[in-house]
């Protein structure tokens, strides 16, 4: 009854790139560039917040991974191999959330800048990006 979208958005010979990363990607680079505008209000030079993201963004996929795979240990547990096949999917916000929060914290405390200033620049972002990501679950039919 309702139209399906195909979650490959393109293909490039035996590459294929999906709409779910295209999502993720778009939203990272929103809340990047929002961050960047509303740094400087807060006394944070906008050089940061591209140093921050370039280390949290790999730490929150594997957060993310980690957290799906321990929330499906009895699968993972007889098919140990799968745990790194992250392109069959199985990524989990939360999982990510928390391991952005924690190099959050680490990172500002590392650049002396006050945790709750870069809070609260990084969190309408997060917010804008879980939002886009959300439509690449949507067209993937996961939620």
């Amino acid at each position: 009854m309702f139209a399906t979208i195909d979650p490959i958005a393109l293909r490039l010979g035996p590459i294929s790139i999906h709409w779910y990363a295209i999502c993720i990607v778009s939203g990272l680079l929103l809340a990047v560039y929002l961050a960047q505008r509303w740094a400087p209000e807060k006394g944070i030079d906008p050089e940061n917040i591209l140093d921050f993201i370039l280390l949290a963004f790999p730490i929150a996929i594997v957060g993310a991974r980690l957290y799906y795979v321990i929330f499906q240990w009895s699968y993972y547990s007889q098919n140990p191999s799968e745990i790194f096949a992250i392109w069959n999917g199985g990524i989990a916000i939360y999982g990510g959330l928390i391991a952005g929060a924690a190099v959050l914290y680490w990172f500002a405390k590392r650049h002396a800048i006050a945790v709750l200033d870069f809070l609260d620049i990084a969190a309408p972002g997060v917010m804008i990006a879980q939002s886009i990501g959300r439509w690449g679950n949507f067209i993937n039919q996961e939620a």
